[in-house]
């Protein structure tokens, strides 16, 4: 049997911080949908390194491009307006061990911090954009904003779009396999899953990846 929940919210679904059904939908929390983290970073307009630590994404093209589709990102913050402003982004993954790191930045966010300083971010110049990078992620993606898209109309969160222009990665990560996956790759998100019966909440995880099987 399965549990059906529509786009009402459940009334016996308890939030696990005051605000989590005010910041994220009920639906996000049902499905529970993994997903990479990592840092996204630009220009403040001040001329300040700006780092956003975010997930919520997907990486996909054709022949022809590459794109970088990040959801749910909130028009209020800074990382919205540089993007906005610069027309470009730059993406940064690192591994698990910069977690901690990377959520100094969250608590430490404001206008006039040097936000590689606060996580102890080495800052190199991206080579195709107008964007910061850290030095410390194993790859790196420059990217030109393609577009803007406020998919629920709220003006609260927008999907932005970005063309991928170029990639570095750092060398012992280019053998195929061996460190882009397990503690030393990629870092997920696991957003909170629901207990779909008694409404009651869980913490969200940060979760690495673990090869199963060659296809």
């Amino acid at each position: 049997m399965k549990i059906e929940v529509g786009k009402e919210f459940p009334q016996y679904f308890k939030p696990s911080y005051p605000e989590e059904f005010e910041l994220f939908s009920h639906l996000e929390t049902t499905a529970a949908i993994p997903t990479a983290l990592f840092a996204i970073t630009t220009w403040k307009e001040n001329g300040k390194p700006n780092v956003c630590f975010h997930a919520w994404s997907c990486f996909h093209g054709d022949k022809t491009a590459f794109f970088a589709v990040m959801g749910n990102l909130y028009q209020h913050t800074h990382t919205y307006a540089n993007i906005q402003r610069e027309k470009c982004f730059c993406i940064n993954f690192l591994p698990i061990s910069y977690y901690d790191k990377l959520v100094d930045t969250i608590n430490q966010n404001e206008y006039e911090a040097d936000e590689f300083s606060v996580g102890n971010f080495s800052l190199v110049n991206a080579k195709t954009i107008h964007a910061p990078m850290i030095q410390e992620a194993f790859i790196n993606m420059e990217c030109t904003l393609k577009e803007i898209q406020d998919l629920s109309g709220a003006g609260i969160t927008s999907m932005i779009i970005g063309q991928v222009q170029h990639i570095s990665v750092e060398e012992e990560y280019a053998h195929g396999y061996e460190k882009r996956y397990g503690k030393d790759g990629f870092m997920m998100l696991v957003p909170a899953p629901q207990n779909l019966k008694t409404g009651a909440p869980n913490q969200s995880a940060i979760a690495t990846i673990n090869i199963e099987k060659y296809d």
